[in-house]
């Protein structure tokens, strides 16, 4: 009777969660990685949302990674750690310091730093002042020596990775600083100059991009194939976290407004239709904010108030803890597939192979990604099964960002004699939802 109150609890707190915590949760019971996006003008609230989510949701730290055309190596990898800091009990009952979350906030530091400044190796020059050096710059003959090492390293002196690494507009970044995210995500560890960093047990990457829509949202191919799963946010559907920082009666906010100029009465309900779940309410309503030039944008906003440095609020723990996780990854395991509802999943993905508008994405890895999302989704609905619906599901999210539209002169019908503007003309504005919508509607579920 306790196990079934137990479940019902955990059960309702899966369906409190809005799209991006579940995106997230998904990713964490996978251990695998995902695409976020948005429109460009709310990358920056997705960012900080999907910061808070990540200490509050899930008790984990984070750290964010700004890339641009210029970004290097160093830049990326430095970007990735958290400045060590001291042993703290955790919200869940843990001992370590795994929970302490990033300072994305004006810091100097490169790695960000929240309970303690970085302790940085001092030299001294030809004149005798003292300097403090780089990480990624040891002492003139430590390498040679073998000095510095994972192993001799102590753990408390050594920056770490965070539990969350945001990687907003990785996109931008040059091709090797994007194979070097894939050899991240491959083998968790990340060379630097001094040290191999290893990543922690719960570890999830999450890409932000700006996009149109969630087609639209790439990164370089092998990486992109990578990914779990992708979602594109649309910011009408809100920011709850940052609805309830900025919102009606912060004290940073004058007028008791939020930072998109309308009160919490005044913000209208809204259902997604992609949604798994439906949005968490806060208080009395559900947040939909809606842009307009009217309304402040949220860089505004922050010049008037500004999130905290540590986004963890002592006083609570957080909504999912790790033994929650892994209980939602082992009933994941043991849910029954149907041969029915395999096979349809398998015409799912001939059809989507042979789809005249698609060129290239139905890849091997999209296939396992695909029945390991299906099985994900089955313990979150209560089920010990996977339905033809959760099947159509995690289609439109494994496959949203893997579909690559092919170019009008390769299109197959053009072997045969097609008029080239006849098919720039059907190819026209189709983009892989339509595909993925296209597919759904042509293949029969099983009954």
């Amino acid at each position: 009777m306790a196990a079934a109150d137990d479940d019902q609890q955990l059960l309702q707190k899966v369906h409190g969660l809005n799209d991006l915590e579940l995106a997230a949760l998904l990713s964490l019971i996978a251990r695998e990685h995902c695409i976020i996006s948005t429109t460009p003008e709310a990358v920056d609230e997705l960012t900080e949302e999907l910061r808070l989510i990540a200490a509050r949701t899930f008790g984990l730290s984070s750290a964010v990674v700004s890339c641009h055309a210029h970004t290097t190596l160093d830049d990326f990898a430095t970007a990735l750690l958290l400045a060590p800091s001291p042993q703290v009990s955790s919200p869940s009952g843990g001992g370590s310091s795994t929970n302490n979350i990033s300072n994305t906030g004006r810091s100097g530091s490169p790695f960000r730093p929240r309970h303690q400044p970085l302790q940085h190796h001092h030299h001294h020059d030809p004149s005798g002042t003292t300097t403090a050096g780089h990480y990624f710059l040891p002492k003139p003959g430590m390498l040679s020596r073998g000095l510095i090492s994972p192993s001799t390293s102590t753990a408390g002196s050594q920056p770490l990775i965070a539990h969350v690494v945001l990687a907003k507009h990785l996109d931008r970044a040059p091709r090797a600083v994007q194979i070097q995210a894939l050899e991240l995500l491959r083998t968790r560890r990340i060379f630097t100059r001094t040290s191999v960093q290893t990543a922690p047990k719960q570890f999830l990457f999450i890409t932000v991009l700006s996009a149109t829509s969630g087609g639209r949202a790439h990164v370089t191919p092998h990486l992109n194939d990578f990914f779990y799963l992708a979602h594109w946010h649309d910011p009408e559907d809100g920011f709850d976290y940052l609805d309830e920082e900025y919102g009606a009666g912060d004290e940073g906010i004058p007028g008791g407004e939020d930072i998109y100029g309308i009160s919490d009465d005044d913000a209208a309900s809204t259902d997604s239709d992609t949604s798994v779940v439906k949005h968490r309410e806060r208080g009395s309503s559900t947040f939909t904010p809606s842009f307009t030039d009217a309304r402040r944008s949220f860089s505004q906003a922050k010049s008037e108030a500004v999130l905290p440095a540590d986004p963890r609020q002592p006083d609570q723990p957080p909504v999912f803890t790790e033994t929650e996780i892994a209980l939602l990854a082992q009933l994941g395991r043991q849910v029954c597939l149907d041969v029915d509802v395999a096979r349809y999943q398998m015409n799912i993905i001939s059809f989507l192979r042979t789809h005249r508008a698609v060129g290239s994405g139905i890849t091997p890895t999209a296939t396992k990604h695909f029945e390991q999302l299906m099985r994900s989704l089955a313990p979150l609905h209560g089920l010990d099964y996977v339905t033809p619906s959760l099947v159509a599901l995690a289609a439109k999210k494994v496959y949203l960002h893997r579909i690559k539209m092919v170019a009008p002169e390769k299109e197959r019908s053009m072997q045969w004699g097609s008029e080239l503007a006849a098919v720039e003309a059907i190819l026209d504005g189709l983009g892989p939802e339509d595909v993925i919508d296209d597919v759904l509607s042509l293949v029969a579920a099983p009954h």
